[in-house]
């Protein structure tokens, strides 16, 4: 017997009405939606200094800096290398059918 002489139900709070629940998701959703979400940033504002520092020096050094010797030739030859190097692996044929595994 409950205390106040009244009788009471109790409701289970794991029972809940179906429509009941559905509204409650849509209300919720609803207030996600109204809530204005801002967009990512993808810089920062210290990215953004670290570019403009990087783009002023860029701009301000080669016309301070003194005038540099060219390099070796053989140091001119290394991108030549590198150039070739990823052509022929862009062109090389390869083997289908030891690349083509399934794990399904």
């Amino acid at each position: 017997m409950e205390r106040g002489g009244g009788t009471r139900q109790r409701r289970n709070p794991v029972l809940v009405r179906p429509n009941a629940a559905k509204r409650h998701l849509h209300q919720h959703q609803a207030n996600v939606a109204d809530k204005k979400v801002p967009a990512p940033n993808y810089f920062g504002v210290e990215a953004f200094l670290v570019l403009a520092c990087l783009t002023v020096s860029l701009l301000i050094l080669p016309l301070v800096l003194p005038p540099l010797p060219p390099p070796p030739s053989l140091l001119l030859l290394l991108p030549v290398c590198l150039l070739i190097l990823l052509m022929v692996l862009a062109f090389m044929p390869t083997d289908v059918r030891s690349m083509a595994t399934s794990y399904l």
